[in-house]
Order: C-alpha cells, then structure tokens, then sequence
C-alpha cells in the first residue's frame, strides 16, 4: 500500500513542476519589465538632479501660477487686499457681500450695469415644447426664468 500511496504522489508531482516554469517565466517577464521602468525612473531622476535649483524654482512658479487659470472671488480678494493694504480677511468679507448684494437685486428683477465689464440681468422664458432624446415624444417645458450677462463693448474688444 505504501507503494501505491508513492506512485499517486509522483504523479502529482510532476504536474506541479510543469505549472512552475510557467508561473517562473511569466515572473521573471515581470521583473524584467519593473526593473526596465525602473531604470527609466532612475535615468529621469539623474536627469532632473543635474538641472540647477534656480531652473526648478522658476518651473515651479510658473506652473503654480499657469495650473490655476480660474480667478476665484478669494484670487480677487487677495490681490485687492495687496493693492490697497488692507487685510484679506477683510477684502474677502467685502467681496461676500459684493456677491450678495448682486443676488439681493437680481431676485427683485434689477438689472446690474458693471461699466468695462457688462450687464446682468434676469430674462424670462416662455413655456415651450421639447423633445425627450431618448423617445423622441414631446415634452412640455415650464416657464422659467434666466441669468444673463452681456459682455461690455470694452470687454469684447479687449478680448
């Protein structure tokens, strides 16, 4: 019995070895492919030591200034608590009410004339018909009302 027991043991023996060498070259392509992005990583860090730190500040302020091309109400804020030497905590709290104020008058319909810069206003549209893209029947739009701005003629121009 003993003899029976060894014989069914080799013959899963073999199997296992056959499944190693594959599982060991699909391993070793592994390797083969970590240690060549390795390399490349280590090329590109020699390369980027050997440039000068006055170059690598220079990049690094360009592109903190080129990565945020949205000028936010706190950007404004900021370069207006610069200009006029007031403090930002206070040129962000003017900058709130500016935007409040603005909302406040165009809920009661106001038109707002903002000279260089354009005018906003409040536009009403009509109940319409539409389609449904997906099924193509029509669809009926309530009336609604719109924030509109018209850019200034300066504003065009310049642009």
């Amino acid at each position: 019995m003993a003899k029976t027991a060894t014989k069914v043991s080799s013959k899963k023996a073999p199997a296992k070895k056959a499944a190693a060498p594959k599982a060991a070259a699909k391993a070793t392509s592994k390797t083969a492919k970590a240690s060549a992005k390795a390399a490349g990583k280590a090329a590109a860090t020699k390369a980027a030591s050997k440039t000068s730190k006055a170059a690598v500040k220079k990049t690094a302020k360009a592109s903190a200034s080129s990565a945020s091309p949205i000028l936010t109400l706190r950007n404004i804020a900021d370069r207006l608590s610069e200009m006029h030497e007031v403090p930002k905590r206070q040129a962000n709290e003017m900058m709130n009410q500016v935007v409040e104020m603005i909302a406040k008058s165009l809920k009661k319909g106001d038109k707002i004339r903002l000279s260089g810069l354009g005018i906003l206003q409040v536009r009403k549209r009509a109940a319409r018909m539409g389609r449904n893209p997906q099924t193509g029947e029509p669809v009926k739009i309530k009336a609604s009302k719109k924030i509109a701005f018209r850019a200034a003629k300066d504003l065009k121009d310049s642009i």
